[in-house]
């Protein structure tokens, strides 16, 4: 039966058909040809899949992330970064990971991290005589902290899935998001002096404290947020639609940069962007479903435990096996049909389910910055209007130093817990 499945989820995407098709038909076939249940369980276990509190944060951080980058608060934060790092060496690529960082702390995406920092450093690190390729690679890969610095998408996506809570992956997200970006700082460091790039960087350095009030409602909005969930002040659904309401007051309001019309723009963009994760999510539940059903997690679950004998042989097939789905398929898709079934066997382990969901989401992220297939690639090769090929150099340095990182996660799990033990009483 599983095999059936997942040949034909492959086989349809094989085809170009739509990830969320592929999986959900897979999922039909599954019901069909290997159950005696009537067809109406499909529509069924697709609402059902849908019916969890905290997936409706989705679609509020998408919208909070667009009206960041339509209503100038991003362009404020570049600023900010720009004026604090202005005449360190090689400072915008830094600014580049550090706004990243920033963004990430709202706005929950890759993607628009990549559109909406990238459409404003890649150009100014170009005019710095920096490789386009160089430059849109960084930024492809720093955009990739928008998955690990909370909150996450798939980190929302993995909480429903695995049955772990939000909240504390959350607060887990900072140890492995904090690495992976300083390590990127340190990378860039290294790189611009080996190199001898931005020895020249002769753009004015922007006045700090006229950056920082001119920025102070932009930088408030993470604080808020991410204070608010980590006080308990509000649950991290809650924080979504906060981070909507403020960020539409501070863009049509005080900083008057988007217009009705605009606005209009952005809520379609967002709608489209929800309803494609939310479709996935729909489907991955009649897939999860079926195989449940049929005992095949607890099958696979009994498989790795009688061959593999410690947690550490278990961590790197995991790890092996995730880099090569994140190569071909999407990250929420994956997190949605993968996490139910290995998240039990990692407890069996005796890997806490928070830590698993590290691994997990860190790992799968790589899946965004490796070809044939990743989303933020492409994403940085259109803002910078390059081909792919020649981002490949300049990506190879980065994409190991995510898998570095991604060790120590694994391997450390106080990179995760610091965090978690110190803004709880975990």
């Amino acid at each position: 039966m599983l095999p059936v499945m997942i040949l034909a989820m492959i086989v349809l995407m094989m085809l170009a058909v739509p990830v969320a098709v592929a999986i959900g038909l897979a999922g039909v076939i599954g019901t069909v040809g290997f159950s005696n249940l009537p067809l109406i369980v499909v529509p069924q276990q697709a609402f059902i899949a849908l019916d969890k509190f905290p997936l409706a944060a989705i679609p509020f951080f998408i919208l909070a992330g667009n009206v960041m980058a339509a209503g100038g608060i991003s362009s404020r934060l570049v600023d900010l970064v720009e004026s604090v790092l202005g005449n360190v060496r090689g400072g915008l690529p830094m600014s580049c990971i550090v706004v990243c960082m920033i963004f990430a702390a709202v706005s929950g995406s890759s993607v628009a991290t990549t559109f909406a920092i990238g459409s404003i450093l890649i150009p100014a690190m170009v005019r710095q005589k920096y490789p386009v390729g160089f430059a849109a690679s960084l930024q492809a890969t720093s955009a990739e902290l928008g998955v690990i610095i909370p909150p996450s998408i798939p980190m929302i996506l993995y909480g429903v899935s695995a049955g772990a809570p939000v909240g504390d992956l959350f607060i887990a997200g900072l140890g492995p998001g904090l690495l992976i970006a300083g390590a990127l700082v340190i990378y860039v460091l290294m790189w611009t002096r080996l190199t001898g790039h931005g020895a020249s960087e002769n753009f004015p350095r922007k006045p700090f404290l006229p950056s920082l009030k001119r920025s102070g409602l932009a930088l408030l909005m993470p604080i808020i947020i991410l204070g608010g969930i980590y006080g308990g002040v509000f649950t991290p659904t809650e924080a979504s639609v906060i981070a909507v309401f403020y960020a539409l007051a501070v863009s049509l309001v005080i900083y008057r940069e988007m217009t009705p019309r605009s606005l209009s723009d952005v809520i379609r963009r967002s709608t489209i962007s929800s309803a494609i994760i939310m479709f996935i999510i729909s489907m991955a539940g009649l897939f999860s479903f079926v195989l449940t059903r049929a005992g095949i997690p607890a099958a696979i679950g009994e498989w790795i435990v009688v061959n593999f004998d410690s947690a550490v042989a278990f961590l790197l097939a995991v790890n092996l096996f995730l880099f090569l789905i994140g190569m071909f398929i999407e990250t929420s898709a994956s997190i949605v049909v993968i996490a139910p079934i290995l998240a039990p066997v990692a407890v069996r382990f005796g890997i806490d389910p928070v830590h698993f969901g590290m691994i997990m989401i860190t790992n799968l992220a790589m899946g965004m910055i490796t070809p044939p297939f990743g989303v933020n690639l492409f994403a940085a090769c259109a803002v910078a209007k390059i081909s792919l090929h020649r981002m490949i150099p300049h990506l190879v340095p980065l994409v190991g130093i995510i898998v570095v990182c991604l060790g120590l996660v694994t391997y450390f799990p106080s990179i995760s817990f610091s965090f978690l033990y110190l803004l709880s009483a975990r």
